[in-house]
């Protein structure tokens, strides 16, 4: 029988969200303890694009809305990071781009004028031109603008790596995860935990949120292994739901907004990071470009062309489409031998009304437990501040340290095209 652990906070969820969370904790001295079931990472990070947003993609139509005003600040903060004097040190995350940008096709241009007019973006974008354009873009026969945002793309795999050695001692992995409970506990009564759940769907998103049933928690018991702490944070994404049920707990709700990406790989790609601006209030589609292990580039597509449409298609219409997008804005590319794939991904989100997309990092609280979602890699920083406000608010100090046996640790997950583009 092994001995019971003890630490001041327990993360449930090895993603980025996670990661960061547990490094800051660290920082501040706090002892920690993160559990993972599968790879770190290898949940929605992974398949995340690697955009540090500033906000620029969510005020398209001139206008400054509440998720360009909550994730400004985050190419800051996680650029100090990466240069190493920030809240945590990322230096040796390799970046793959130190801009992403605004490409406006040439019957487009004209449709800039009220974004580039707009507060939302003064100070935060420059026109460039000839050499300075995206190398993907440098050919005679594009037509159209192009602006630099002040966003960077990383290279997420590796970003993963660097919080992973931050993490030293404190990572778990554990494939069974069950509630620790007081034998005190009661739970809420099925009528009660409805009219809180009402409540709670009504309150503002970006304030901490009651869960709606006392969960009196001692700890979590981790393949068969007691672990106790001051505090649980549940950070696992789509993981939550089922932690979430295991619990009792019906508010906050879970909803999947789901995605329809594709991947496209072949000799004839050069780097490209950009949102291609359409017609409506979202990209029509988001390009980013990543390495594979043959020294080729993978573009990684998203945007309108991953959304709504591109859901509803099986996988060889959705390959169609991208494959039209890609010819009529860049005829120049050769794509005559490349490999197509797609990926379905489902956001896990915190519910919104037709399933719309959060504006900020979320976090509900109930005693000893925490629940959230970041919404976006970008605002892992924000969902962090949140967890260290209500840790600050209620008195929770680092306790002393202690000897930790060895423990198993989770494997790093793996980029997704090593294993749809081989």
């Amino acid at each position: 029988m092994t001995s019971p652990l003890c630490t001041d906070v327990l993360i449930v969820g090895g993603g980025i969200a996670g990661l960061w969370l547990n490094a800051r904790l660290r920082r501040q001295g706090f002892s920690t303890l993160l559990v993972e079931n599968a790879s770190l990472g290898g949940g929605q990070s992974l398949k995340s694009q690697g955009i540090i947003h500033g906000g620029a993609k969510y005020a398209l139509h001139g206008a400054l809305s509440g998720a360009s005003e909550a994730i400004a600040d985050m190419p800051r903060r996680w650029r100090e990071a990466l240069a190493g004097t920030g809240e945590l040190d990322l230096s040796g995350v390799r970046v793959l781009s130190d801009a992403h940008y605004l490409w406006s096709p040439g019957t487009l241009a004209g449709n800039l004028s009220s974004f580039l007019a707009s507060k939302a973006v003064r100070s935060r974008v420059d026109q460039v031109k000839g050499a300075d354009l995206p190398p993907a873009l440098q050919h005679p026969k594009f037509k159209g603008k192009v602006y630099r945002l002040n966003e960077l793309v990383l290279d997420v795999p590796s970003l993963i790596e660097r919080l992973s050695l931050l993490a030293g001692d404190s990572l778990l992995a554990a494939q069974q995860i069950e509630v620790l409970r007081s034998t005190t506990s009661e739970p809420a009564e099925p009528a009660e935990l409805s009219g809180q759940a009402e409540q709670s769907a009504q309150a503002d998103p970006r304030e901490p949120t009651e869960l709606t049933k006392p969960a009196e928690l001692l700890g979590l018991r981790l393949d068969g292994r007691e672990v106790r702490a001051q505090r649980i944070v549940l950070s696992a994404g789509a993981g939550n739901a089922q932690l979430l049920a295991d619990l009792g707990i019906r508010q906050p709700s879970m909803q999947r907004r789901p995605l329809h990406m594709v991947l496209v790989k072949g000799p004839g790609l050069k780097p490209l990071y950009a949102h291609c601006l359409g017609g409506g209030p979202k990209p029509r589609v988001t390009i980013t470009s990543h390495p594979a292990a043959d020294g080729q580039w993978v573009w990684y597509l998203g945007g309108d062309l991953a959304e709504a449409a591109g859901v509803a298609r099986d996988e060889h219409a959705q390959i169609r489409a991208a494959q039209q997008e890609l010819t009529q804005l860049l005829p120049w590319i050769d794509l005559s031998t490349a490999q197509w794939a797609t990926l379905r991904v489902d956001r896990a989100e915190p519910a919104q009304s037709s399933l719309g997309r959060p504006d900020n990092a979320f976090l509900a609280e109930q005693g000893s437990l925490l629940v959230g979602w970041p919404t976006k890699l970008a605002l892992a920083p924000d969902f962090a501040d949140r967890v260290l406000a209500a840790l600050a608010r209620d008195g929770i100090q680092p306790g002393p340290p202690s000897t930790r046996p060895d423990l198993p640790r989770p494997p790093l997950g793996q980029p997704i095209w090593m294993s749809l583009l081989p």
